[in-house]
C-alpha cells in the first residue's frame, strides 16, 4: 500500500489505497500466519508476561509481541491456554515445537537501527541493514510459513534522533532494513518522551508511518506502536492523545496497533498499563472500537470521494474513507494541537445525516457537504448510513 497524498494549503487529506488484490488480507501468503478473518485487526502488547494475558485480552488485545528470555514451552503453554496470539524470536524451542496455534509471525532484533552497546560498555553503530536482511532469509529458510516482523527506532520519524550514534541523520538505511521483513513497525512516545524535539508532538506517529508506506513494499503491513505509560519520564499520555496517536497511525495506513507499556519512572513497572486505572479503560475503549470496526479497517480506502478543508487552512488535518455492507466510514484527526472547522465532501452523497461516534450526534448533509468544530488532535469517527454507493 502506498500512500496518495493531495493538499488544500497545508490541508493534508490522504487517501490510502487498496490491497493488489482488492479484499485479499495482507496475511494471506503465509499458512500460519496472522488471521486472514477480516474481523481480525492486529492489536497487540509488547513484551509481557503470558500470565496477564487473561487482562490484557479484557483489554482488547489480541496477541504479545515478544517473549521475555522465550519462548519457552511454559510461556506458549499459558499462551494457548489464554487464546493470545504470539510474535516471537525464532529459538529452537519454537522450531521444534512450532505452535501453529499460538505463534503467528517470528520477531527480528528489536530496533537495530539503534546504535549498539559496544564490548566495552559504550555505544557501538547500529546493525548495518545488510545483516538484518541476512537474518531475514535464514530466518524464511528456517520457517517459510510465517511472516518476520521488524520493529525499527524513532529515527523512523526523526531523523535528528542521536541514539543511531553515527548513522544519525540518514534515512537513507530504512528502506534497506525493511528488506529485511514481511511485516514493520516502529516506535515514537512523543507524550512520554524526554526530547523537547519531540515532546508533545503528536504528529511525529503520523510522520513515521507516511514514510514506512514511502519505503515499504505494497505487501508489507506497517504497524504503529502507541505509547500507553510514563517509560522514563513518568508523563503518561491521557486516553484523549493515546486515541489521537492510534487515530494518526491509522488514517496514515498502518494495518495494526501495538502497545509499549513499561514503565522504569518513578519504580520499575513491565505492566504499568495495568496499574493505572484511567489510562487502561481509555486503552480498552479504544481497543474494543478497533475490534468492532476490524471489517471495516481491512477493507481497501477509497480514492477520490472524499475532499476536506478546513479553517485555518495552516492546521493540518487527515481523513481517510472506508466503505462497508453498504455504508461509508470516516476517520479524521486534527494533526496539530489548534481548533479548525473541518468541512467534509463526499461525492455522490447529495444529503442525508451523518453519525457522530464520539458524541452520538448526527449532523446534516448538504450537497454533499458537513462540517464540525474539532478541538487540537482531537479525532472523529463518521457514519454516512447508505453512504457508499
Amino acid at each position: 500500500m502506498q500512500s496518495v497524498t493531495r493538499r488544500v494549503g497545508w490541508i493534508t487529506v490522504l487517501l490510502m489505497m487498496g490491497m493488489a488484490v482488492q479484499g485479499e488480507s495482507p496475511y494471506a501468503a503465509w499458512e500460519n500466519g496472522p488471521p486472514t478473518d477480516p474481523d481480525f485487526f492486529p492489536i497487540g502488547v509488547w513484551l509481557q508476561d503470558p500470565g496477564l494475558a487473561p487482562r490484557y485480552q479484557e483489554a482488547g488485545m489480541n496477541m504479545y509481541v515478544g517473549l521475555w528470555q522465550g519462548p519457552t514451552e511454559e510461556q506458549l503453554d499459558a499462551l494457548a491456554e489464554a487464546g493470545m496470539y504470539v510474535i516471537c524470536h525464532q529459538n529452537e524451542t519454537a522450531l521444534d515445537h512450532p505452535r501453529n496455534d499460538v505463534i503467528i509471525a517470528w520477531l527480528q532484533q528489536d530496533e537495530p537501527d539503534n546504535a549498539q552497546r559496544a564490548e566495552d560498555g559504550g555505544w557501538g553503530p547500529p546493525v548495518p541493514p545488510e545483516e538484518i536482511v541476512r537474518r531475514y532469509e535464514t530466518m524464511r529458510e528456517r520457517d517459510p510459513t510465517r511472516p518476520v516482523h521488524l520493529n525499527l527506532g524513532q529515527g523512523v520519524a526523526w531523523d535528528g534522533w542521536i541514539g543511531r550514534g553515527e548513522r544519525t541523520n540518514h534515512p537513507e538505511d530504512y528502506p534497506e532494513y525493511i528488506k529485511g521483513c514481511d511485516i514493520v513497525s516502529f516506535d515514537i512516545y512523543p507524550v512520554a518522551s524526554p526530547r523537547e524535539e519531540v515532546q508533545g508532538q503528536l504528529w511525529r506517529v503520523a510522520h513515521g508511518v507516511e514514510r514506512l508506506m514511502e519505503w515499504s513494499a505494497p505487501e508489507q503491513p506497517v504497524w504503529s506502536f502507541v505509547e500507553a505509560s510514563g517509560i522514563h519520564t513518568g508523563n503518561v499520555a491521557s486516553p484523549a492523545e493515546i486515541r489521537s496517536q492510534v487515530w494518526m497511525a491509522l488514517v496514515h495506513g498502518a494495518a495494526g496497533i501495538l502497545y509499549f507499556v513499561h514503565e522504569w519512572e518513578p519504580a520499575f513497572n513491565a505492566s504499568a498499563l495495568l496499574d493505572n486505572e484511567e489510562t487502561l479503560e481509555g486503552v480498552t475503549a479504544v481497543n474494543h472500537q478497533l475490534r468492532e470496526l476490524a471489517p471495516v479497517l481491512n477493507s481497501p480506502t477509497v480514492e477520490g470521494r472524499l475532499t476536506v478543508t478546513a479553517d485555518p487552512e495552516d492546521t493540518p488535518l487527515a481523513a481517510m474513507l472506508k466503505e462497508h455492507d453498504g455504508d461509508a466510514y470516516i476517520l479524521a484527526v486534527v494533526m496539530r494541537d489548534a481548533p479548525v472547522t473541518a468541512a467534509f465532501t463526499l461525492d455522490g452523497v447529495t444529503g442525508g445525516e451523518v453519525e457522530v461516534e464520539e458524541t452520538g450526534e448526527t449532523l446534516s448533509i448538504e450537497g454533499g457537504r458537513f462540517e464540525e468544530a474539532l478541538e487540537g488532535y482531537e479525532t472523529r469517527l463518521y457514519r454516512v448510513p447508505g453512504g457508499a454507493r
